[in-house]
Parts: C-alpha cells; sequence; structure tokens
C-alpha cells in the first residue's frame, strides 16, 4: 500500500448514508456476483463498470489488476475492453486526484488500443468543484443557508485533495457526461429519479448538466449536487421496481446499473448489531431492473470492478 500523504483526514469507515432504512422487501439481502459471458468473435469488447472509488486508489489498482485491465505498472492492459466508472472519485478516502489522473491517464491508453475508458459524474465530483469554485460563498440549502466548503468537509472532503486540484481536473470533471447506455444497460451514478428533471434522452440529460456545471453558478451547482445526492430510488419492492421501470422506458436499455448508495445500506444489511455481510459483487434487485454497484469501500466494504452481461444475456422481462 503507498503512504497515505501528510494532510490526508482518515474519515470513519462506517459514516452513516443520510436516508438509510431498512430494506422494504422482508427477503434477505440479495449480493451476487454477475456473470461474465464467454467471449466469442461476434461478440462485442467486454464491458465493466466500476463503482465509488472514493480515494481509495490502492483498492482500485488491486481490482483492475485482478480483472486484467491494468499491468504491474499501472498501464492499460485491457486491450478493446470497455470500462466505465460511475462517479465519486475523491472524498472520504486518502487520495482522490490520485483516481482521478489514474482514470484520465487510462482514457487515453485504452484508446490507443482501441478500447475505452469513460466516467459519469457523481455527486461528489459536484462537491467537490463547488468547494473549490464557491467556497463559503452562501447557498440556499432548502433548510437554510449552506455553503459548499462546509458541505464538502463534512462528507470526508481532504485538503490534500483540495492542494491537489488544478485547472485541468476541474475542466476533466464538469464536462463528465450524467449518463450512458451499453449493451442495454443504462449507466448512472445515483440510484434517484433526478435525471427526468434534465431531459427525455440521454443526450438532452447529458448537455443540459453539463451546462449547469459549467454556468459556474453557486446556487445552480448546489441544486444539481442536491438532485444527485437522493437515493433508494428503486429499493421498495412494488414502487421501486415501477421507478426503474419508468427511468428505462424514458432512456433505454433493460438494466439501470448505478452507485451511489453503498450495497450495505441499501439492502439494509448495514443495520442492526451483527457485522454486515461481506461484499463479494453488485446486487441485483428491483426485480431484476436495477444493478447496485457501489460496494461500501469506505465502510470495511469493497470497491468493485465488476465485467456485466453483454445484450441479451441477462436481460430482465415484463417491460
Amino acid at each position: 500500500m503507498s503512504a497515505r500523504p501528510a494532510a490526508y483526514t482518515p474519515t470513519r469507515r462506517d459514516l452513516p448514508v443520510v436516508g438509510a432504512a431498512t430494506d422494504q422487501s422482508g427477503h434477505e439481502p440479495t449480493v451476487i456476483d454477475m456473470p461474465s459471458p464467454a467471449s466469442t468473435a461476434d461478440s462485442p469488447s467486454p464491458l465493466y463498470v466500476v463503482g465509488d472509488v472514493h480515494g481509495y486508489l490502492d483498492e482500485l489498482r488491486a481490482e483492475l489488476r485482478a480483472a486484467r485491465l491494468i499491468d504491474a505498472a499501472d498501464g492499460w492492459d485491457g486491450g478493446t475492453a470497455r470500462l466505465w466508472f460511475l462517479g465519486d472519485f475523491t472524498d472520504r478516502g486518502p487520495d482522490g486526484i490520485g483516481v482521478i489522473e489514474l482514470v484520465m491517464r487510462l482514457s487515453a491508453e485504452a484508446a490507443a488500443a482501441g478500447g475505452y475508458c469513460k466516467a459519469l459524474l457523481g455527486n461528489h465530483e459536484l462537491l467537490l468543484i463547488g468547494a473549490k469554485r464557491f467556497g463559503d460563498t452562501p447557498v440556499d440549502s432548502g433548510a437554510g443557508t449552506a455553503s459548499f466548503q462546509a458541505a464538502w468537509l463534512l462528507n470526508g472532503g481532504q485538503q490534500a485533495d483540495m492542494e491537489r486540484l488544478e485547472d485541468h481536473h476541474l475542466q476533466w470533471m464538469s464536462r463528465l457526461d450524467a449518463m450512458a447506455v451499453e449493451d442495454d444497460h443504462l449507466l448512472v451514478h445515483s440510484d434517484a429519479t433526478c435525471y427526468l428533471e434534465y431531459g427525455d434522452t440521454v443526450a438532452e440529460v447529458n448537455d443540459a448538466v453539463t451546462l449547469a456545471v459549467q454556468r459556474n453558478d453557486a446556487d445552480e451547482t448546489w441544486e444539481l449536487f442536491r438532485r444527485f445526492t437522493k437515493r433508494f430510488a428503486f429499493r421498495d419492492e412494488e414502487d421501486g421496481t415501477r421507478t426503474a421501470r419508468e427511468l428505462l422506458e424514458v432512456f433505454g436499455g433493460n438494466r439501470i446499473v448505478h452507485g451511489h448508495s453503498p450495497i450495505p445500506y441499501l439492502t439494509g444489511a448495514a443495520e442492526g448489531d451483527g457485522p454486515a455481510p461481506q461484499v463479494t459483487g453488485p446486487h441485483v434487485y428491483a426485480d431484476g431492473l436495477a444493478v447496485a454497484m457501489d460496494g461500501g469501500v469506505t465502510m470495511d466494504g469493497r470497491l468493485l470492478v465488476s465485467r456485466l452481461p453483454v445484450a441479451g444475456t441477462a436481460a430482465p422481462t415484463g417491460r
């Protein structure tokens, strides 16, 4: 493991998640490994997704190596594979800027090899952008005045990241898409319906979110951050499934793949006196319409790097 930066402030690994509640289904949590379909000459290149990293660079490197996506020197080794990060690169862990720089470099190296490495915008990217641009500028939080600086610190902001944050990091984050569709998977950061408030197509949402970030308005950026922090939209057994189906009908795809809500909280397994069950892979729920990818690396869980089934191999029915 690499040395922690001198300014690193460890965040409690059991940091509570706002809005966490008991699983509504009445069933035992189902935390499963996604199947990895066999490749054929006619199949598309493999598709991998990465859940929330939150500055845990060493854990990210280890998982990418285990998936044979990078080599021992952290260079791209995935060939024509497709790799998507679902957002939340910084805060809570020790080296958020190191994570961003690795993803930026892998994006160039993967493209040169015929694959690609892409990333989505998470709520912690919005939080870091806001803390850098607006600092202690008051914003209307809906429950009184607040500031990005205070919210960033409250949510595990690391001074070492802020000191290393440069303009090209900010520009890269501010241009990240909010959502994408790959092999019938609708990829988003948040398990929330906020995307519906920005457009009726993936392209419309991405354009609207990018413009909102680049307008450099503190209140507008705060509202975007606030919407992206909502969670658990697909968790209720009946209403959650209906909500997931609504997003898929609007934006396309057969499954929503998201980060944001740690699996132990999403399933209710983190509650109670006993230890939370070990996260071994993505959590499939909402009648098979949703896949959670945040393994809870900030709370003694696991940073997930998982290969998704290609289109049609595990598509749910009943849409």
